[in-house]
């Protein structure tokens, strides 16, 4: 079974930084693209950075220049350095991937899906 494991969320005063990581892990065939996405209270989830595999990065406007995503495929996970923090930051952050697990690989499905983590909390203020 495949599972997203979120970590490095927190409370944070603006202008700090964090650092979240997101494991992948369980029977993976591959991994296209894996993501950030959050959600403040009362609006909709939104794409914060995206990176595909061979390390393409795209980011929402709001963040380009204070954070910056990266991946590790060898582990299967992937980050997101926010810099510069500020209160509108405030969310829970979501790592979501396009993926393939290898037990749906083997029962002839070769496109991946969508994959969630459960979330974590991010605070920016003073």
């Amino acid at each position: 079974q495949v599972q997203l494991v979120e970590s490095g969320g927190g409370l944070v005063q603006p202008g700090g930084s964090l650092r979240l990581s997101c494991a992948a892990s369980g029977s993976i065939f591959s991994i296209t693209a894996m993501g950030w996405y959050r959600q403040a209270p009362g609006k909709e989830r939104e794409l914060v950075a995206a990176i595909t595999s061979d390390g393409s990065a795209n980011y929402a406007d709001s963040v380009k220049g204070r954070f910056t995503i990266s991946r590790d495929n060898a582990k299967n996970t992937a980050y997101l350095q926010m810099n510069n923090l500020k209160p509108e930051d405030t969310a829970v952050y979501f790592c979501n991937a396009d993926l393939l697990a290898r037990d749906e690989y083997w029962s002839g499905r070769y496109t991946p899906r969508d994959y969630w983590g459960q979330g974590t909390q991010v605070t920016v203020s003073s």
